[in-house]
């Protein structure tokens, strides 16, 4: 999140739980099986139990999963595993309080740590955990939180820092994330735009092509390789 904050879109432009759903089941008649919920912090929208329920409903979903920072996760935890959540990821880049503190602008790393333990106390299997670093898994926060991870029985994954606008990425320590050889994931934005990749400019709207089309169109057009997203910021698709 940009210190100066972000701009707000109007609610009228933000997708309905009804059409989330919609695009899920569609998405199923194409060979989807798996869903995440990410945001932004998805925890934060009112619901959210709701659209967890909602999804989890629909058959042929075999992995439905969430990311969140875990600062509302003591709250969610036992309520999301009830609505059909399968398993969590959590955004941890440090155990250091004054430095998450300071990462998070404000942020208290008990409540996270409150968060992760209300997880473990549920069916959520496996936790990972989420670790942003800006050299490699080898600096001293990452390695702090490894072994946080080792104590915790918690999974973890290391991942670089990108730039959409430079096409920066790497593959993800731990995780499958930027293998674009073997990516076959497409991504729903809050607006309805999908997008076949995070590292390119191309969307398509369910809003103005229809589901069924918006998803065909981000199928075919999907790049063999992500190279830069001059239009987009992190934090208006989601990390």
């Amino acid at each position: 999140m940009p210190a100066e904050g972000i701009k707000l879109i109007s609610h009228d432009q933000i997708l309905s739980f009804e059409e989330i759903v919609e695009v899920v089941k569609e998405a199923v008649t194409m060979g989807i099986s798996k869903v995440r919920i990410t945001g932004g912090e998805p925890l934060v929208r009112k619901g959210i139990i709701q659209l967890i329920e909602m999804i989890g409903r629909i058959q042929e979903i075999s992995d439905l999963s969430l990311t969140t920072n875990g600062t509302l996760l003591d709250n969610f935890a036992a309520d999301l595993a009830k609505a059909g959540l399968h398993r969590i990821n959590i955004s941890l880049d440090t155990v250091d309080p004054i430095k998450f503190h300071e990462i998070t602008r404000g942020g208290n790393l008990n409540q996270v740590f409150h968060g992760i333990a209300a997880a473990k106390k549920t069916r959520l299997d496996p936790i990972k955990i989420n670790c942003v670093v800006k050299n490699s898994s080898s600096d001293p926060d990452a390695g702090e939180v490894r072994e946080f991870c080792r104590k915790n029985n918690l999974e973890v994954r290391f991942i670089h820092e990108m730039n959409l606008e430079s096409g920066c990425f790497t593959l993800v320590e731990g995780g499958e994330g930027g293998d674009c050889r073997n990516c076959s994931r497409l991504r729903l934005t809050a607006n309805g735009r999908i997008k076949p990749c995070l590292f390119s400019d191309l969307e398509f709207s369910i809003r103005e092509l229809g589901i069924h089309k918006a998803l065909k169109d981000a199928i075919n057009y999907k790049p063999e390789k992500g190279t830069a997203n001059s239009s987009d910021f992190f934090h208006n698709i989601g990390g």
